[in-house]
Order: C-alpha cells, then structure tokens, then sequence
C-alpha cells in the first residue's frame, strides 16, 4: 500500500464526519433548498456539455459523443426535472387509515432523510451513473459521497471540480483514488450505500456493509437475455437488439448478452443482425460513432473470452474485418456451450452468442434455469406469448420489441433480483430509497385506549373482546 493511501482514508473518514455533522445540523431540508440543489445541478451539467464528453472520450480511449449525450446526459437532465416537479407530492406525507378500534387517532407516513449517502460509481457509465442515484439522495434531502471508479480518472476530476462549485463538501464530495480507497469507502458507517458494479464486487461492497448494518442497493448485472419469436419479422428484432448491444460498444449492464433464437431461423437472424449493425457502423476505422474498450485489462478478458470459445469448439462470425486501437469487432458466436466462459461470465463487451431454441418453452426453461438477470428482451408481437414471457420469468426490468430503454424511464423503477441486485432507484423509488418512510401515530387529548388497560377482567374489557376478537 503506497504511503498516500493512508493519507486518503484519513481524508475521506475527516469527510463523512463532517456530512454526518452537517446533516445533524440541518435534518430536514425543506423542499426550496432541494429544489435549489436540483437545480444548480442541471445548470452545472448544462453548462459544461462539452467538457464532460471530452473527459468521457479521454477515459474511454475513444467514446462517441452521441453515446454520451443519449445515455448520459439526457437522462441526467431528465431525471433532474422529473425529480423537481413531482418533488412536492413525494413529500407530502401520506395519510394511513386508523381502526375503529383505536379511535380517537391519526396515522400518516413521514419521509425523512436518512443521513448521509454513499454512492459507488462504475466507470461504463460514469456520469449517469454517478448523477442518477445523486438526484434521488438530494431530492430525499440527504448528503452524499460519490466514489468514482479508478478507470474513469478524467470523468471523475472534472466531476470533482464542478460539484465542488455548486456545493460545499458537507453537502456533497466526489471521492477519488484506487482500490483500497474504493474498499475502505465501502466500509464507512453511510446510513445507505448504493453500489453499482459486478456482482463479484457486490458480494464484497455487502459484506463489508453488513458490518455496520449498513443498507444496500445494488445495481448489478448478469446476463441479460433477448428472446427472438417464432413470428416476429427478423428486421425489427436484429435492429432494435444490434442497437442494445452496440451501445457503448456492449459495456452496458443491461446489454443483451445474449440471443435465444428459433432454430429454424437462426441463418435469416444472422443475415438481418448483421445487416443492421453494419447499416449502423458502416466500418470500425475512424468511426466516430463506434466506442473503444475502456482500457488494454477489459479488452485482453474480452479476448480471452473469445480464444477460449474457440478452442471449445464455437463459431465465430465476425462482422467487421477490422480493428482499431481498443475499437474491438462485434461478433456473433454459433455453437456456445455452457463450459464457455462466454457463457458462465457477463460479456460487457461487442460479443454476441446465439442460443437456438425449439418452441417458446424451451427458451423461457433456459431462461429460468440460469441466475436472474437484470434485464430480458422479448421480441414478438403476440399478446399472450408477451403475457407468458412477463407471468413465467423473473429480471430486473424487461422490454417488449426493445431494448435497454426501459431504463431511461424517469416513472419505472430501476433495479435487479437476486445475482442482479436489489433495490430499486429512478424517479420515485429512488426518493424513497433514500428516506425513511416514518409511521406515525397520533393522539391528543382524549385516550380511549385506557379500556384496555390494567387491571383486566372488567366486564367492559369482555365487551371490547367480544366486539373485535372474532
């Protein structure tokens, strides 16, 4: 451990320290100073378009600037003004019935701030999902302590520098540095930590969670299935799954990782997949549009995961003849097996293995046999075979006749189940993931309750039972 570490946790212990006084200080924001804070968050976003998509790109070897605008801008801008006009209603403190049996009395539900946040931030995505768990922490009231990932270091120093001049520390700090930082940022007694990543590191970030009792929201991953029917024109699903999957060059949590087609028409989905991504990314060379591979580590696993299919015997169809740099080919893989690590391990990159299937049973038995994933894509135009798919399966969130745009849905929750997460942030969930929806129950002056008490037998006691004890 270099002699700078130490020197950052005692830092970042002196952080959470002064946000757990500051919160204590002022516990409930009121709804002018959340709205003030949205705010001046959009304006910093706004104002400086073109310096985050140039960190982005820097980080990323190569990004498109499109890439960042669509999946990481406008949804965090959205998300921003989604937040702000339902802010008052999310607030409000909701009514709960009380029973005969207790009146006279009220009960409502109270949303308080539960303190102060800590948010793990992955570098695939590392504004948004940096800034999407920020809006709901700030719009519940809280401070917040953003980790950012050690591979995004350009992203995660400008994001520093502009938060820093539209909040003060105690309300919310950016913290930087390697993995012993990102560990011992894990570690810190946060009344909730939400943490998004694989789920190798999720078991890690809750087990070191769990020694505080720490809370937990993890936004993990798996392999994120696309079901192609029987009946659905070939065109529409290759298109609509090539643009899932060539997002940010595959490495995206909720990225189809792979495609369960009808065995009779596997030829035609190859033909059509591979004339829509070569309509979309006409080639690799120069191509502003098409991502690189974050750095030389992830694109060797990619490889890797490449070499080993091929030596167990998968076919490999590549659709470009050429490679630039980190802009790594997209590739279909015939012929995958379960022993592939292609198939064992989430593919966050342009690999595309095709699963034939029999009839609709077997897929949706395939599905259900392996871990639940994050998300599921089901192409077909069926009503019914839509229903069995939604009734018979479990993910985290799950598009029909599309993909990965369920998750830019300011009103749906985001989340995982099981080996893909748990909890759930976005719009209104996220606010209440980040409160404490407080019970309350309220009683003045008159106390009917006094019936019941002690010393019991009494004849009046025997009525009250006999009355609401049946």
């Amino acid at each position: 451990m270099s002699a700078e570490i130490p020197q950052a946790l005692v830092a970042m212990e002196a952080l959470f320290a002064r946000q757990r006084s500051a919160f204590t200080a002022a516990p409930m924001p009121s709804e002018e100073d959340r709205l003030r804070w949205l705010d001046a968050l959009s304006d910093v976003l706004a104002g400086h378009q073109p310096a985050l998509i140039e960190a982005i790109a820097a980080d990323f070897g190569h990004r498109s600037a499109d890439e960042t605008l669509l999946a990481e801008i406008m949804p965090s801008l959205h998300g921003i003004r989604y937040a702000s006009r339902h802010l008052r209603r999310w607030m409000k403190p909701s009514r709960r019935h009380v029973g005969i049996a207790f009146q006279p009395a009220s009960a409502r539900v109270v949303y308080q701030p539960l303190g102060v946040v800590g948010i793990i931030v992955p570098w695939n995505y590392p504004l948004y999902l940096a800034i999407g768990p920020l809006i709901g922490a700030l719009a519940a009231g809280n401070r917040v302590m953003l980790k950012m990932s050690e591979s995004t270091p350009a992203t995660g120093q400008l994001l520093k520098e502009l938060l820093v001049q539209i909040f003060p520390e105690d309300q919310v700090a950016v913290v930087l540095g390697d993995v012993e930082v990102g560990q011992a940022f894990a570690r810190l007694p946060f009344d909730h930590l939400l943490f998004t990543g694989s789920t190798h590191i999720g078991r890690e970030v809750m087990r070191a969670a769990a020694e505080n009792l720490t809370p937990v929201t993890l936004e993990l991953g798996g392999k994120s299935p696309a079901i192609v029917s029987a009946s659905v024109p070939l065109a529409d699903a290759a298109e609509r799954i090539a643009f899932g999957k060539c997002m940010n060059a595959g490495q995206t949590c909720v990225a189809p990782d792979y495609v369960l087609v009808p065995r009779e028409r596997v030829e035609g989905f190859i033909g059509a997949y591979r004339e829509a991504v070569q309509r979309l990314y006409p080639s690799l060379a120069n191509n502003p549009d098409y991502t690189a591979i974050i750095n030389a580590r992830q694109l060797t696993r990619l490889q890797d995961y490449l070499d080993d299919a091929q030596a167990k015997g998968a076919h490999v169809v590549p659709l470009f003849a050429e490679a630039q740099q980190r802009r790594m080919p997209h590739c279909l893989l015939l012929n995958t097996t379960d022993d592939m690590r292609v198939m064992q391990e989430e593919i966050f990159g342009p690999l595309l293995p095709i699963v034939p299937y029999d009839d609709l049973e077997q897929a949706l038995a395939y599905v259900n046999t392996r871990p639940r994933p994050l998300a599921l894509y089901y192409f077909g135009y069926d009503r019914s075979e839509q229903q069995r798919m939604l009734q018979t399966t479990h993910s985290g969130g799950v598009c029909l006749n599309d993909t990965l745009l369920h998750v830019a849905q300011d009103d749906l929750p985001f989340g995982g189940v099981g080996p893909s997460g748990m909890g759930h942030y976005h719009g209104h969930e996220g606010f209440l993931t980040f409160s404490k929806a407080k019970g309350v129950f309220i009683k003045q002056r008159f106390n009917a309750a006094r019936l019941i008490y002690p010393p019991y037998g009494r004849w009046w006691q025997k009525l009250i039972y006999a009355l609401f004890i049946r």
